[in-house]
C-alpha cells in the first residue's frame, strides 16, 4: 500500500510541475499588440509591424553603441518611435517584417527583444537581438 502512495506523490508532483510550465509557456505566447493597446498597459507586449523606411533612423556608435531608434508602423497603421539599447543590427533596413517585445515609456517604445525577418537571396532568415536592458533583468 506504501508504494501505490508514491505513485499518487510522483504523479501530482509530475502534474504540477507540468502545469507550472504551460502557464509560464503561455506568458510567452501572448497574442500581438498595437501602440495603442501597449500605450494602455505596463506590462511588457509583441508589436509586429514594419520598418518605416521614410523616416529617420538613428544610431551612432562613437556616441553610445548601444542606443539604436527607428520608427515603425503596427498592423493598425500607426507608427511610433522605438528605442532599442542594443546595436543596430546589419542589413537593418532590409527588413521586411520586425517584432518587438517592450512597452511604452512615455511617447517611445522601449524595446527589450527584436526579432527582424529579413529577405535573402537564398532564403528568408530571421535575426533576433536582444537589448542590453533585458540582460540586465
Amino acid at each position: 500500500m506504501g508504494k501505490i502512495k508514491k505513485v499518487y506523490i510522483v504523479a501530482g508532483i509530475l502534474l504540477l510541475a507540468g502545469i507550472g510550465l504551460l502557464v509560464n509557456a503561455s506568458r510567452d505566447m501572448s497574442t500581438y499588440s498595437t501602440f495603442k493597446e501597449a500605450a494602455n498597459t505596463e506590462i511588457s507586449v509583441k508589436i509586429v509591424g514594419q520598418l518605416s523606411k521614410d523616416k529617420e533612423i538613428f544610431y551612432n556608435p562613437v556616441e553610445d553603441p548601444n542606443y539604436f531608434s527607428f520608427y515603425m508602423r503596427d498592423a493598425d497603421g500607426m507608427e511610433n518611435k522605438v528605442v532599442m539599447l542594443a546595436k543596430k543590427p546589419q542589413d537593418f533596413e532590409l527588413s521586411e517584417q520586425i517584432v518587438l517585445t517592450g512597452q511604452m515609456k512615455g511617447e517611445e517604445f522601449l524595446a527589450s527583444d527584436m526579432l527582424m525577418k529579413c529577405p535573402s537571396k537564398y532564403k528568408d532568415e530571421e535575426i533576433y537581438i536582444k537589448s542590453e536592458q533585458s540582460a540586465s533583468l
